[in-house]
């Protein structure tokens, strides 16, 4: 979720992408100097404050085509990122959704939202919607984004009255919120890998902590009372390239407090603060459970009432480490409720923000996808809608799917009149015995592993330490296969196509000799041995004979089986019952190919360590907390696939 600014003041961030609001988008191509003119040449840049409801002066920038003698629309990006370059005569190399709009005349507008860089006001982390404002003082980001809409409709010369909102991840998620209670003038919204709830994207999946995004965690939580053009936080320096061992050295969660007690910290800004803590650190220790401060600070539950006059694309990565959940959801839950609105998905073979890059290549990670995918997303997709809204007949007629939907195993775009398709079905494989994954349920029996929390199972085979994780989603999962705590199931080579076109639920029967435990599910397409080599940037030490491809995965904290607000400990070796969603696929597994689903109970450092005897709050755990578990997968135990017929 990061845009420009984001790169140029961290450049520690140039190669992860938590949070990147078009990080590819920007990257330097040898064109760069002729972007840099282009925007100089064609576009006048004002700075200006926008004064909100309660007085409260919003920054921001706004580009506007030097050829007067049209009206044009508005396109409107919000950030917590950073608006930069500051100073009206310095440009940024690239404006716009993509070089299409750019260069098409747009006047596109970027914002630092409120309490966030050169805005006033304070900063809330996902800031909670209030239905029902009663006054001036009651203010969220819808409010500000019709403020602003309000004046930029007013007081922009050469406007055509239409707006439209964009973002990747956190822009994103603001993109969503101006849905909510939208300003007239608004007739298109694209929230691209947009953040849903932040119990479920990013920090946390199912309870789990994601202990790999520990050091983003600053961005959101060192405290500000000033605007300001330079970064006020500082990300937290490791001191290691292994990250795998900082975390294991490190122990229980509350040992990396001292990250966050900033008044000891060398950090200038924070020196003499009276409110020196890290607020977002504070946040994640203090509701470890989906209690009220996250379930208020979710925007999914507020998208039952869109106006029919705001046109919606939603823009999800297929392999997206970060936000995965949030734009599926969001296009989900604006389809159940709002059946009259013009509202589509696009699902690409993407990471996080991939969508946004210039570059003909299409790999993520190790695994290579094809050439100019992003490219022709860029223009004969995301150009097409909002031209047809903002300049055009902005009728429903826009000449695209519903759904624009990338086949991972079969490397070519499909599209369906609705998501997930309506000829398909669910199919049923079961876990069983001598690693095989069977279609029909045999006698139950159970299969054991140890779970030693001295060496837990990693999440890559790679040794480094990254500001948030990415290219795993691909990874080849051999490294895993091979080891006693994972617990492996495959098919026989696949004798025709089956394709995967939805969600995925993992029916777990399970039992421990502790109290607490996570579960951790993967879809693995396990590729021929005599699959030819297609990407000549693999790593060095792997190859595509036998390649273990992971299609999706997913992990339950144990204790939230039956409630995340509500959690229970386990009963030891008493059979449980653990169900995991997964996240739609759209993924042919090809005849020759393997079908393998992996099961284990630790994915370190992607999650933190998880004690294995219950606590209330494991931020607080101790050290004498966590003990190594036998863990049970029973053969009764069901994964349910959404196929085509």
């Amino acid at each position: 979720m990061k845009n420009y600014a984001f790169k140029a003041i961290l450049l520690v961030l140039v190669s992860i992408a938590l949070f990147s609001c078009e990080k590819n988008n920007l990257q330097n191509t040898p064109n760069d100097q002729e972007k840099t003119n282009y925007v100089q040449e064609n576009y006048d840049k004002i700075e200006t404050s926008i004064t909100m409801r309660d007085g409260i002066k919003l920054f921001t920038s706004i580009y506007t085509p030097k050829d007067k003698s049209k009206k044009y629309p508005i396109l409107l990006q919000r950030t917590p990122y950073s608006v930069r370059p500051y100073g009206a005569d310095k440009f940024k190399t690239k404006i716009a959704p993509n070089e299409h709009l750019m260069k098409e005349g747009n006047i596109v507008v970027y914002q630092d939202v409120r309490g966030r860089w050169m805005s006033e006001g304070t900063y809330d982390n996902m800031r909670a919607y209030i239905p029902n404002k009663k006054d001036s003082t009651d203010v969220d980001e819808s409010s500000d984004t019709y403020d602003t809409i309000d004046w930029l409709v007013k007081n922009v010369e050469n406007n055509n009255g239409n707006v439209g909102t964009w973002g990747i991840s956190y822009p994103g998620f603001y993109s969503t919120y101006s849905t909510i209670d939208a300003h007239p003038a608004l007739k298109a919204a694209s929230p691209q890998a947009c953040i849903g709830d932040f119990f479920f994207d990013d920090f946390h999946h199912n309870g789990a902590y994601l202990l790999s995004y520990f050091r983003a965690t600053p961005l959101f939580g060192t405290p500000k009372d000033t605007p300001t053009d330079k970064a006020w936080y500082k990300i937290p320096d490791l001191k290691t390239k292994d990250q795998y061992q900082f975390f294991l050295d490190a122990g229980p969660l509350s040992n990396l407090d001292h990250y966050f007690e900033y008044e000891k910290l060398d950090n200038p800004a924070l020196k003499n603060s009276d409110n020196a803590s890290d607020f977002f650190w504070k946040e994640l220790k203090e509701h470890p459970n989906y209690d009220e401060v996250w379930q208020s600070k979710g925007i999914i539950q507020h998208l039952k009432n869109i106006k029919s006059h705001v046109a919606t694309m939603i823009v999800a990565g297929e392999f997206d480490a970060e936000d995965l959940y949030g734009p599926l959801e969001t296009y989900k839950t604006i389809e159940h409720y709002n059946k009259d609105n013009y509202n589509t998905i696009v699902f690409g073979p993407w990471s996080h923000g991939q969508w946004a890059s210039t570059k003909p290549k299409n790999s993520v990670g190790n695994y290579y996808f094809g050439d100019s995918i992003s490219i022709k997303y860029q223009k004969e997709i995301e150009t097409k809608f909002f031209n047809h809204f903002l300049k055009g007949t902005g009728d429903k007629n826009t000449g695209l799917p519903e759904a624009y939907v990338y086949d991972t195993g079969k490397k070519e775009w499909n599209t369906y009149n609705v998501w997930p398709p309506k000829n398909s079905k669910k199919q049923t494989f079961y876990l069983a015995e001598d690693q095989k994954l069977a279609i029909e349920k045999g006698n139950e029996k159970g299969i054991q592993f140890i779970s030693n929390i001295k060496k837990p199972v990693p999440y890559t085979e790679d040794i480094k330490t990254v500001f948030t994780p990415r290219k795993y989603m691909t990874d080849d999962q051999r490294f895993a296969a091979r080891r006693s705590d994972v617990l492996v199931f495959e098919t026989e080579v696949l004798e025709k196509d089956m394709t995967m076109c939805g969600d995925i639920l993992a029916k777990l029967q399970v039992a421990t000799t502790g109290t607490d435990a996570d579960w951790i599910v993967k879809v693995i397409d396990v590729h021929p041995a005599d699959s030819e080599e297609n990407n000549k940037d693999m790593q060095n030490h792997l190859k595509m004979s036998n390649y273990h491809l992971m299609v999706r995965s997913e992990v339950m904290r144990g204790k939230f089986r039956n409630s995340f607000t509500y959690p229970e400990p386990f009963i030891p070796n008493k059979k449980t019952a653990v169900e995991i969603k997964l996240q739609d696929v759209h993924h042919t597994f090809k005849k020759g190919h393997k079908l393998q689903i992996q099961v284990q109970s630790t994915w370190f450092p992607l999650i933190d360590l998880n004690p294995q005897t219950y606590v209330d709050n494991i931020f607080k755990a101790k050290a004498e907390d966590f003990k190594t578990q036998t863990h049970t997968v029973f053969t009764s135990s069901a994964i349910e696939f959404t196929v085509l017929k």
